[in-house]
């Protein structure tokens, strides 16, 4: 008995959504098609994850039998990525990349003032990657409901200081969200940070009726559940789209050396030249112009701190 024959089409578009080897993929008119990713593009190493919201792809779909099949067949190259080591996969041989976007245009790091506290060393994990990476970065300051507007701002004072953008917003009063959804207009953005800090609640704010999970804080170590599970993408208007994504309790800043670590400090990165040693760690050397800054107050001292742990980590890290 003979089969009818297979035939096939092509098309190009965005993938929107992640979900258990499935991707949705988003057509320039606006259709939508769900995907399986071929073989060979999954199977083979990679040193970063193959496919990742956010990623131009081209696929086809293959009919037979009155039904339409999607595949990926290829990835197109990346612009800016937010990315992080990957804190399963590893090799002896090498780390993965973990892509949590692709082709974003603005990273929002968001941040409750309280509930869970503030954790600025996490912040400034998050700094570095994103200057490292050369992504455009917006500080959101959540839930300024809970406490005053003066402490809120004492928070974040020290980031405000050294160039970053910090918009405060309350998802409950509505506080900041005009303002935050300006900044997002016409770009692709991503609102991450870790579970419990509002992400979800922002959203809804943002779209109303999108209906995103919001999901209450565990009181359990007083860490947030994990209220997306899914990467997705979520079109805010006809020019913007905005991604949300799990919560990120752990962070592991990729391809950053200890030896480098100084140039993605927007406060210190300038002072280096200054230093009487060319190789200076800024952690011990004399003629240290680092230490002088923060010695007289010019340099925060958390922040500095902040850069001392963090290149003790990275110094103790294997080279691969």
């Amino acid at each position: 008995m003979s089969h009818p024959p297979l035939t096939r089409t092509t098309g190009t578009g965005q993938v929107i959504k992640a979900h258990s080897g499935f991707f949705t993929v988003i057509n320039r008119d606006g259709s939508q098609v769900i995907c399986r990713a071929a073989g060979r593009l999954t199977k083979l190493k990679h040193t970063q994850d193959a496919l990742a919201i956010g990623d131009f792809v081209r696929y086809e779909l293959v009919y037979s039998e009155g039904y339409a099949e999607g595949r990926i067949i290829e990835v197109l190259p990346r612009g800016r990525v937010l990315a992080r080591k990957d804190p399963i996969i590893a090799t002896k041989e090498q780390e993965i990349q973990q892509v949590i976007i692709a082709n974003l245009d603005l990273v929002v790091f968001v941040f409750a003032c309280a509930e869970p506290a503030f954790t600025p060393r996490l912040l400034d994990r998050y700094l570095v990657g994103a200057e490292a990476q050369q992504l455009p970065v917006l500080i959101c300051a959540n839930k300024t409901d809970i406490i005053s507007s003066e402490e809120a701002r004492r928070l974040f004072r020290d980031y405000e200081h050294i160039g970053y953008p910090v918009i405060y917003t309350s998802a409950a009063t509505g506080e900041g969200v005009d303002t935050l959804q300006a900044a997002l207009h016409g770009k692709l953005s991503v609102l991450t940070g870790k579970s419990g800090v509002g992400k979800s609640s922002l959203l809804n704010r943002l779209k109303p009726g999108l209906d995103a999970e919001v999901g209450a804080l565990s009181e359990l170590l007083g860490k947030g559940r994990h209220t997306t599970v899914v990467p997705q993408l979520f079109q805010l208007d006809s020019d913007s789209w905005i991604a949300d994504t799990p919560g990120l309790r752990a962070y592991a800043v990729w391809d950053v050396e200890a030896e480098e670590l100084d140039a993605y400090y927007r406060e210190i990165a300038p002072l280096v030249g200054r230093c009487d040693f060319s190789d200076c760690t800024h952690l011990h050397e004399p003629g240290c112009e680092v230490k002088r800054q923060v010695e007289t107050g010019h340099i925060s001292a958390a922040r500095y701190d902040s850069y001392r742990r963090l290149r003790k980590e990275l110094s103790r890290q294997r080279k691969w």
